[in-house]
Formats: structure tokens, sequence, C-alpha cells
């Protein structure tokens, strides 16, 4: 029975295991307990045969309680305030510039309410303070990470995942549609960044071609799942050419020494080509047994840096 009816919370994302909260907050599930039962922070309901579970509300308010425990409030003094006075405690810290955290916070719940206009609030708050490359760093960045986490551990759905990415990729293609009206190519070279097969999550390589642009290099970028034979049309219109790639869950471990392979004979051997990659499935790959003309980066800065 509450294996179904966990299963079902975790469908309908609407109520919530003490587990989701802990996922979704960092706080952990005995601590959640605790405070409840010591300083009565959050009161649960129950299902018809005493199955306790929380709603929206209640993450809200978890969320809220952690960021002020998390800049130096005492769980005791939070628990004497009202709720009202919680929001507006956060509202303050937040106002005095530590706004990170904040905003992942409620981008979390933007994303679990499917709520479109508490995301754009947030975002525009957020530019109030920080630049465009700042709020892709310091909370976009870490805000995707969590949610890689969500969804591997059944707190979220592909549903909620696919929702805020799509409102974030909006963001990066508008701004770098920006920089591209008003900033001229001053390199030569080319950057070609590309998805491989069966490979979708194209985010991180959009931030690899913003960076790009606003540098002034010139940089093709052509999305997902593209064939390696399908690259060797750029070839000809290039002395020099730098292929950008994101493994994300593609190609999988078994694959990926042989689609070096492939990739290094079929397009890097002729001229001073190179392929560099970024991503999750980069940790599987063994740098001793790389082709020289391929380069593995841990992270986007660290590419970048390499430019």
């Amino acid at each position: 029975m509450f294996h179904t009816l966990e299963k079902r919370m975790n469908n309908i994302k609407t109520i919530f295991s003490i587990k989701d909260l802990e996922n979704l907050t960092g706080i952990k599930a005995h601590t959640i307990r605790i405070w409840e039962k010591r300083y009565k922070l959050l009161e649960p309901e129950r299902t018809d045969t005493n199955i306790r579970f929380y709603n929206l509300s209640h993450l809200q308010k978890l969320l809220n309680i952690s960021f002020l425990n998390n800049h130096g409030h005492k769980i005791s003094k939070i628990a004497s305030l009202t709720q009202l006075e919680i929001h507006q405690q956060v509202r303050e810290l937040a106002g005095k510039g530590l706004l990170k955290n904040h905003a992942i916070n409620t981008f979390k719940l933007a994303m679990l309410d499917f709520d479109q206009d508490l995301f754009y609030e947030t975002y525009n708050g957020l530019l109030n303070t920080k630049s465009f490359r700042e709020i892709v760093y310091e909370v976009f960045m870490p805000f995707l990470s969590e949610i890689g986490l969500l969804w591997q551990t059944d707190t979220i759905t592909p549903a909620h995942e696919h929702f805020a990415s799509s409102l974030i990729k909006q963001k990066l293609l508008v701004n770098t549609e920006l920089i591209q009206a008003e900033n001229k190519i001053v390199h030569n070279n080319a950057f070609v960044l590309f998805l491989p097969d069966n490979e979708i999550h194209e985010i991180g390589l959009m931030f690899v071609n913003y960076e790009l642009v606003s540098r002034g290099h010139r940089s093709i970028f052509l999305g997902p799942s593209v064939p390696i034979m399908s690259l060797s049309d750029v070839l000809p219109y290039y002395n020099k050419i730098t292929f950008i790639s994101y493994f994300t869950i593609k190609p999988e471990k078994d694959e990926l020494s042989n689609y070096l392979t492939e990739f290094d004979s079929t397009l890097l051997k002729e001229k001073d080509h190179n392929l560099w990659v970024l991503g999750h499935m980069t940790q599987y790959i063994e740098n001793q047994s790389l082709p020289q003309s391929v380069k593995i980066f841990r992270t986007i800065d660290s590419l970048i840096a390499a430019i």
C-alpha cells in the first residue's frame, strides 16, 4: 500500500513524501521529523491509512526555513515566526544579495507547480543585480544539477524537467541572439557545436555557444543527434575546426572508445581539426587512450579558458 501511494505521489507531484522533501530541500528526513515534533514547524497531512504526506505549501515553507537556517538563523528562532514573517525574513536576506539559494528554491517551486509566471518573476528579479552570465553560472547551472539529481531519485517527473529546461533554453536563445546582433566575428577559426546520435540534452552546449558568440568566435550550432558522417559537410569550409560536443547520456560506456576512434579517423586526420568534449559520460573516458586531437573538459569554465 505504501509503495503504491509513494508512486502515486511521485506521479502527481502536488503531494510529497518525506523523502521527496529531503531530496528537494537537502534537509534529512530525520531532521524534518525532529523539527516537526520539537518545534511544530510542519504539520503533515495523513491518508486514511495514516500515511503522512506533504503539499506544496509545506514544501515552500521548508525551503524558506532551510534558506534562513543556512544563513545563520537558529531553528528555535525560526520556529517562533509566523509563515508570513518567515517569508519576509527570506525576502530581506535575498534583498541583501543572498539571492542564489533563494532563487534556486523559487525555481524549484515554479517547476513543481508548472508556474511560468513565478519563473519569469524570479529571473527578472535576478537581472536587477546580476548579468545574464552570472545568472547562468551562479543559478541556472546549480539548478540544473539539482534537477538531474531530483530526476534520478524520482522526486520529479520528466514533465517537470522539460518544463524548467525549456524556459532556461528560451533565455539562452534570446540572450545569444542579442549578442549575435551586436557582436562581429573577430576570429577566423570555426567552432562546430553538436550532440552525438540520440543525445538530446543540449542546454550545456547552448551555454558553450553563448560564451563563444559573446567572445566574437564563429560558432556553428548544429544541435542534437548529429551523425558523424553529417559533420563532414562542414569540413570544406574551414581550415581549422574545433568540434565541441556534450556527452550527457550518449555515447554509452561501451561505445565511447569506438565513437572517438571513428570521429578521429573520419573528421580529424586530414587537417588541423580537434574535438573537445564535456559532459557526464566523459568520466568513463580513459585519457591515456585518447587520440591526440581529442581533449576532455570537466567544466564549461575550463573549456572557455582554453579558447
